[in-house]
């Protein structure tokens, strides 16, 4: 990878890693918003940011110290073939988890938004209202074509894109908070009587209880949060490919290029969050986009919005697609050069399995939910840490070294993430309520 000579502007490398950022997560985000409460809010995503933009940095620590741009590699070089397996499946469950999770977005909301469109209040059976012909369509037409490229540098326009339809996502909640009054009414009450919506304060002048946003907000929905924006930044399969392609590329750009990306998700998060909660306050669900369709299932700015987030979530696939092509090519073909047929065929075959996945077994996506729990908190925060506390040679930072000791806190962070996650979702599976399982 040292000879690689990487041609992807700076800016181009920014989008592919903000899209790789920006899952559908973000529209969990207002219900997270609404069980901590503003300011823990901005706490945990101020913190889950600058933890992301630290683990980057032991990615490219490093990457730099053994000259290698791939995660595999690393975990080879930190414990021989047992680390590169552990990397290579971790990426691999990781990012198939993602793709389905977006894919069976497109499943269920696609058909939902084409009826909506065409005004057919009952289906009767028409191909084009199947979510499951329309997966396949999407992945055929759209995903498939750009999975095939040769470097993911020429998804930077695509994903410029994906990530500029989220900012039509965000402008429109900013805009629908000083549309939808507050204590609002339900579709199904108000078809009557319209009169009923502008009672926003009582009598009295005083404000509706529900209509005051908490700064901090403690209930037994409030440990889920943690979790959603622990996984909020998860964009460290894709940073060394990424990495390998940037033009002229030192550890100090590349780092630039994850600050970047990552602060403007931080900034998108924060704003989509917050206008998603101060529309709703307590009612917001956990999935924004259903809250709207409650008041009004025909309303065109959301329907637009919800194209939008379908295109995004679409576009996303390709990038989420490299990472796991290039760990499977390590793991099963490690010394092999680039090789059109194989390149092809491992993309094919993975949207191939996705597809039958999401069409077939969308009840084993909740399985995604426990694999997420585990490896996303494995390639944040412990593969970074102790790849880096085995790579950096003791001579130049001994064990004791600040350094290496502030590193294998961030591991500790990570099992605590890990052991939270698994936790929660034990207890939502015993209990049947299926709080955690929305989000990423």
């Amino acid at each position: 990878f040292t000879v690689f000579e990487g041609k992807t502007s700076f800016g181009m490398s920014v989008f592919n890693l903000g899209n790789a950022i920006m899952g559908s997560g973000i529209l969990g985000l207002a219900y997270a918003m609404a069980n901590a409460g503003v300011v823990l809010f901005l706490l945990l995503l101020t913190v889950v940011a600058v933890l992301s933009s630290y683990s980057i940095h032991l990615l490219l620590k490093s990457s730099g110290i053994v000259g290698i741009r791939a995660y595999e590699q690393l975990g080879y070089r930190a414990f021989g073939t047992p680390g590169k397996m552990a990397a290579g499946i971790a990426i691999t469950l990781q990012n198939i988890g993602a793709m389905s999770s977006y894919l069976y977005i497109v499943k269920y909301e696609m058909p939902l938004v084409i009826q909506a469109f065409l005004k057919v209040d009952k289906p009767a059976g028409e191909w084009y209202l199947n979510g499951n012909y329309l997966v396949i369509i999407v992945s055929i037409a759209i995903i498939l074509p750009l999975a095939l490229m040769k470097q993911l540098g020429y998804l930077g326009y695509t994903s410029g894109f994906s990530l500029s339809c989220m900012v039509f996502f965000l402008i429109a909640v900013i805009y629908k908070k000083f549309n939808v009054p507050c204590p609002f009414t339900d579709f199904s009450f108000n078809a009557t009587s319209t009169t009923s919506w502008m009672n926003v304060t009582d009598p009295g002048g005083e404000e509706d209880p529900a209509c005051i946003p908490k700064m901090a907000n403690l209930n037994s929905q409030t440990a889920y949060t943690i979790p959603i924006l622990a996984f909020a930044f998860v964009c460290h399969p894709e940073v060394l490919p990424i990495y390998t392609e940037l033009r002229n590329a030192t550890k100090k750009k590349m780092q630039h290029v994850a600050n970047i990306s990552i602060a403007i998700m931080y900034i998108m998060y924060f704003l989509a969050a917050l206008f998603g909660y101060l529309t709703f306050y307590g009612e917001v669900e956990a999935e924004l986009l259903h809250t709207y369709s409650r008041i009004d299932p025909y309303d065109t700015l959301i329907l637009c919005v919800r194209v939008a987030v379908l295109t995004a979530v679409t576009l996303t696939v390709p990038i989420v697609l490299f990472p796991v092509r290039r760990a499977i090519q390590q793991m099963a073909f490690p010394n092999k050069t680039f090789y059109w047929p194989r390149h092809i065929a491992i993309a094919f075959i993975l949207l191939l399995f996705i597809n039958l996945l999401v069409i077939f077994a969308p009840n084993i996506l909740g399985i995604f939910g426990i694999i997420g729990a585990t490896s996303a908190p494995c390639l944040i925060f412990i593969f970074p840490a102790v790849f880096y506390i085995r790579i950096v040679p003791k001579e130049e930072e001994p064990l004791r070294s600040f350094p290496k000791i502030l590193a294998a806190c961030f591991a500790g962070i990570g099992f605590l993430f890990m052991t939270m996650s698994l936790s929660f979702i034990i207890i939502d599976w015993t209990t049947g309520t299926s709080k955690a399982s929305s989000g990423h």
